[in-house]
């Protein structure tokens, strides 16, 4: 689950964003959860190549500072800004040992972020980093596996993804393996899916209140272009979910 895992991705992070479940599934309900960012601050947590981070600030959001763990997946987000200027800041860095900021933020953001953590005390060191980091009253999204996903239900594989367990378990919750399906080289991540629990027990502790746990959903564009019967078998069975608690 180390960061090499992502330097050697680099910028062709940014293909799982075309992918039907990312773009049809997470991408329109994560936005949609963290709603109206204008003339709000960002604090994007594992950013990788800077999509939700470019995505608030194309929203209206004042400042957006972006942190990844991984050097190449920000320089990858530093050369998009670069390219095409947003005026994003981006960072490396650690989550578990996130420096003191500058300034708290309104809103901090995680995607698939909290599942890196090796155990209840790393997650709960996040949390309370992210906390800290955060206004009083700010909010924190997350977005991440579906802690209760029956891993034996019918395949992502229509959906661009292949999700299966390693077998290993970890304090939080057991370990898995997503590949992304990307032509003409998948990539493959192993991360964990921590159990609802672990989530809610680490937030709590470090000071969140209100937390909601919100399912996924497909936009309507996708439902338009797909049709219903494509998505069945997601909805049945949602490989994600996605958290709001309040500092």
């Amino acid at each position: 689950m180390g960061v090499d895992q992502y330097d050697a991705i680099g910028e062709a992070f940014e293909g799982f964003k075309s992918l039907p479940l990312t773009r049809f599934g997470e991408v329109p309900s994560f936005l949609g959860l963290v709603g109206d960012v204008k003339g709000r601050s960002v604090l994007d947590l594992a950013c990788g190549t800077g999509f939700y981070s470019r995505e608030f600030k194309r929203r209206g959001a004042t400042d957006v500072l972006g942190v990844d763990i991984s050097v190449e997946m920000i320089a990858a987000a530093k050369e998009i800004e670069r390219r095409a200027p947003l005026g994003v800041d981006y960072e490396v860095g650690d989550v578990i040992e996130l420096r003191s900021l500058n300034q708290r933020f309104d809103i901090a953001t995680g995607v698939q972020c909290l599942n890196y953590a090796q155990d209840l005390a790393e997650m709960e060191r996040m949390c309370r980093n992210i906390h800290r980091s955060l206004v009083p009253g700010g909010e924190f999204f997350l977005l991440a596996q579906k802690p209760d996903y029956a891993f034996d239900c019918a395949s992502l594989e229509t959906y661009g993804f292949r999700c299966e367990p390693t077998g290993e378990e970890l304090e939080t919750g057991p370990k898995v393996r997503v590949t992304a399906m990307l032509d003409p080289q998948p990539i493959t991540i192993v991360s964990s899916a921590p159990r609802r629990e672990s989530y809610e027990k680490c937030l709590r502790a470090a000071g969140f209140g209100e937390l909601e746990w919100v399912p996924l959903r497909i936009s309507e564009a996708g439902l338009r272009e797909r049709g219903e019967e494509f998505w069945a078998d997601l909805l049945a069975h949602p490989p994600l979910e996605m958290l709001r608690a309040r500092a």
